[in-house]
């Protein structure tokens, strides 16, 4: 059970950046969210552009979210922080009572430096964040109004990165990877045409942030391998080759929308070159985005959000890669070019790691879950996420169908069997339910748990 930690915000001056009234007696209102929305966004592009693997940007995707929820909250009563019910997290600083704020130009200032902090290209954020701020301090706000934002967002940050630091990720920067077995045929082994080493086989070694551990949904394990053709996974692999064999067009859009690999390598003659996309965390924090706009949430709202799916994303990706270092299975493209048809390709490139289960079935169906909890069972969305990347845009009636055909673009894709699906279907509403039961935002929740 996990140890409740409400902090009362006593006589904090909230202040509509809108408005800039003080506000005797607290009115959430509608805040406009758009500063947030923008800065998430330009650490999705980063994170595209600097190529992180998909587990990787999650985390950053965790901090960053937690860090904007936790510096907007004071601004709102109905809101409560998440120390003590994350692991590891101890409260937060909180606002001088005999200061102003705007407390959305805190939380973007945190969701900035925390984000800053964990991408590479550095530059890219400050001179976007350089061009936020300026927009704030040219909106007519007091200058000392300003400063007091900009320094508390600045504690909330620092404090979400003491806390990230202290997660095992850079231990695990140093552990050994993962050593390829070229004499057992079950095992997985780097495929092409980049034959890049596993991705992150010590993922399960980072602190879970909501999870009591990495083993706590571990799924049903693969079938078990055979090279017979009667064999149960021989046919499952039979089913992968003839997926891609006798695919149709709906199919393969299907496949090509959800694919989300951030490093596809291109072959051409003699020529290699890499493609840059976006992540399958960074699509689902997209939808989030789309919802949000969708249904007009308000500021504080939305920065819950994308906290409730980023911490999906974050636990789900420690859950699977738990699983995936464990059975390391082999991957269809490496069974079927041995033992079916040595010319088969896939229609997608198959990603750096081990087959069981599924990351998109299980980051999928997390998100999923706790999207429903926000939005509602049937929430109609047009998710237009891919269309930069040249893919027109796909329409959907609850979040359960868009992360049923994330799961199944990755059997029309020639990249999954069916086991890593369905048991990844399985892992992900595990962990989407273990976070709506146990992370509790507002008030109400909790005196209802209580």
């Amino acid at each position: 059970m996990k140890k409740w930690i409400v902090m009362a915000i006593i006589g904090v001056a909230a202040v509509s950046c809108n408005t800039q009234k003080e506000q005797a007696n607290f009115d959430p209102g509608p805040v406009d969210p758009n500063h947030l929305h923008r800065t998430m966004k330009q650490i999705t592009d980063i994170i595209v552009h600097d190529i992180f693997s998909p587990p990787v940007a999650s985390r950053i995707y965790a901090y960053s979210s937690i860090a904007a929820y936790e510096a907007a909250i004071p601004g709102n009563p109905r809101f409560v922080s998440l120390a003590g019910q994350l692991n590891g997290l101890n409260p937060v600083p909180q606002p001088d009572p005999n200061k102003k704020y705007c407390f959305e130009l805190s939380s973007v200032h945190a969701l900035a430096l925390v984000g800053k902090a964990l991408i590479f290209s550095e530059e890219k954020m400050t001179t976007f964040h350089d061009e936020t701020l300026a927009s704030f301090r040219n909106s007519g706000m007091p200058e000392e109004m300003f400063a007091n934002s900009v320094e508390y967002g600045e504690q909330v940050a620092n404090h979400i990165l003491n806390w990230a630091g202290k997660d095992n990720y850079k231990q695990t920067r140093t552990f050994e990877k993962y050593s390829v077995d070229l004499n057992d045929a079950s095992k997985w082994k780097p495929t092409p045409p980049g034959y890049m080493e596993g991705i992150e086989p010590s993922w399960n070694k980072i602190r879970t942030f909501v999870l009591d551990s990495s083993t706590q949904f571990i799924p049903g394990p693969p079938t078990e391998f055979s090279t017979d053709k009667n064999s149960k996974f021989y046919k499952e692999a039979l089913q992968v080759y003839n997926a891609v064999k006798e695919g149709n067009k709906e199919h393969d859009d299907i496949a090509y929308f959800w694919d989300c690999n951030p490093y596809v390598m291109n072959v051409k003659g003699h020529v290699m070159f890499a493609t840059k996309k976006i992540t399958p965390g960074g699509h689902w924090m997209n939808i989030t985005h789309i919802s949000c706009l969708g249904a007009k949430k308000d500021f504080f709202e939305t920065a819950e959000a994308y906290t409730y799916v980023a911490l999906a994303l974050a636990d789900g990706f420690i859950s699977c890669w738990d699983e995936k270092y464990r059975s390391k299975l082999v991957r269809p493209e490496s069974y079927i070019n041995q033992f079916i048809d040595e010319n088969w390709l896939p229609t997608l490139q198959t990603p750096p790691f081990p087959e069981h289960t599924s990351g998109h079935s299980v980051i999928s169906s997390a998100s999923s879950v706790v999207l429903t909890k926000l939005f509602g069972d049937n929430f109609h969305f047009v998710d237009s996420t891919e269309t930069e990347f040249g893919l027109p845009q796909r329409e959907f009636n609850s979040f359960v169908q868009a992360a049923d055909e994330a799961s199944i673009s990755r059997m029309y894709g020639g990249i999954h069997y069916m086991p890593a699906i369905t048991e990844g279907i399985k892992q992900g509403k595990g962990v989407g339910e273990w976070i709506v039961k146990n992370i509790h935002t507002r008030k109400e929740e909790i005196a209802n748990v209580e």
